[in-house]
């Protein structure tokens, strides 16, 4: 367990620009556990660290957070957890123990979240799980009241995967056969319970049905096994080191289906740069409106400040989580957990994604659950509430 600081990589790189005043202030302090090594470090280094580094800089361009009448700089203390679950639970412990940090954000993946969730509850700090997919969402916010929910639960996701094969379908571009594979943790585990009778229930038929381990090196008799159950469509509940070897495999293997599925990482740029031309049409979990002037703002500063391009789903909410925390902190005016979780219970924000109100700590209105690689960018095809998705299209092969 590693620790780190990242106001060494975002918040020092704009301090000559601050005044004294703004940084005599006491700092903010943050804490967060990344997976700055191990199976998941791909992922989080996507989604979560460019966004801290970003909003860092941002925040303390303008001052630092407006609290109590005075601008007080933000500082982000981070341990790197290995992608190890009792490692993030030590350190998670340690940040609320011995660092002592005004508050925390959220860890990458719904497994993580889940077991971090005892602790964030524990010691009163909010919990805005970003990259987590569960149909467990009431249970776990009644009895951890702190905890808040963004990118909708696990049956909605699935609904969105199920609806976009089904519109295919109806458009005569596939027939109903589907092979689905998952990776074996809580996410995938989930994912794919909540999709076999909804695949069912919709008329389609799982000729192929196969789980794998995280970090499963050779995925290559994963997708030979597909293939030989002559699908129509290939739905992967997967994590980013999966989504990319199952890619390759199908490619390896010609797996030549009308509808190709995966899930996280199928929106990183990474995966279009690896693979060009050969994913147009690819499917995978979120997806986003490209076209809105608050996305392009982000998207434009992601880069500029991070040197990287933002993947086209959850990076854009957990910036969101970021301006939400910001508001709701600067809203109580003074750093105190318990209010700022009633704050953000009782308030909508304004974000990156629109705007977001948890109901039932849930944002079960508006997100957006099925995305499709077209000429270059990953544009949502399947949404609940946000209103603006494209109609998918039928993959025609690999080339």
């Amino acid at each position: 367990m590693k620790r780190r600081n990242f106001l060494a990589l975002a918040g020092l790189l704009t301090a000559g620009l601050m005044s004294t005043s703004a940084l005599a202030a006491d700092p903010i302090k943050f804490g967060v556990v990344s997976h700055l090594t191990g199976p998941l470090a791909g992922g989080e280094a996507v989604t979560h660290i460019p966004n801290i580094e970003l909003w860092v800089q941002q925040v303390n361009d303008r001052g630092g957070l407006s609290v109590g009448g005075e601008k007080r700089p933000i500082e982000i203390v981070t341990y790197d957890d290995k992608t190890n679950p009792a490692e993030h639970i030590k350190a998670v412990q340690r940040l609320a123990t011995q660092d002592k940090v005004d508050f925390m954000l959220s860890p990458y993946g719904t497994g993580f979240n889940l077991a971090a969730a005892p602790i964030y509850a524990k010691y009163n700090y909010p919990l805005i799980a970003v990259t987590s997919i569960t149909d467990e969402i009431e249970e776990l916010t009644e009895k951890f009241p702190n905890m808040f929910f963004t990118l909708g639960s696990t049956t909605g996701f699935v609904e969105g995967a199920v609806a976009t094969l089904a519109k295919l379908r109806d458009q005569g571009a596939i027939g109903n056969k589907v092979a689905m594979v998952n990776v074996a943790d809580a996410f995938g585990i989930e994912l794919a319970d909540a999709a076999r009778p909804k695949f069912v229930e919709a008329g389609f038929e799982i000729v192929y049905d196969k789980s794998y381990p995280l970090g499963t090196p050779d995925l290559s008799p994963v997708v030979k096994g597909a293939k030989a159950a002559s699908p129509d469509a290939f739905v992967a509940w997967s994590y980013p080191p999966d989504t990319f070897a199952l890619a390759e495999q199908s490619i390896i293997e010609d797996l030549d289906v009308g509808a190709y599925y995966s899930a996280v990482a199928t929106a990183f740029p990474a995966f279009s740069k690896k693979f060009g031309g050969k994913i147009e049409g690819v499917l995978g979990a979120g997806g986003i409106n490209p076209d809105t002037s608050a996305m392009k703002e982000y998207r434009s500063a992601h880069e500029e400040v991070t040197g990287k391009i933002p993947d086209y789903w959850a990076s854009a909410t957990y910036y969101a989580q970021l301006q939400i925390l910001e508001q709701a902190i600067e809203g109580v005016g003074e750093i105190d957990q318990a209010a700022v979780i009633d704050y953000i219970k009782a308030n909508e924000f304004d974000t990156v994604i629109g705007p977001v109100k948890f109901d039932k700590h849930n944002n079960s209105d508006r997100y957006w659950s099925v995305g499709q690689w077209r000429d270059g960018q990953f544009r949502a095809v399947a949404d609940t509430g946000m209103g603006d998705s494209a109609d998918p299209v039928a993959k025609e092969g690999w080339n």
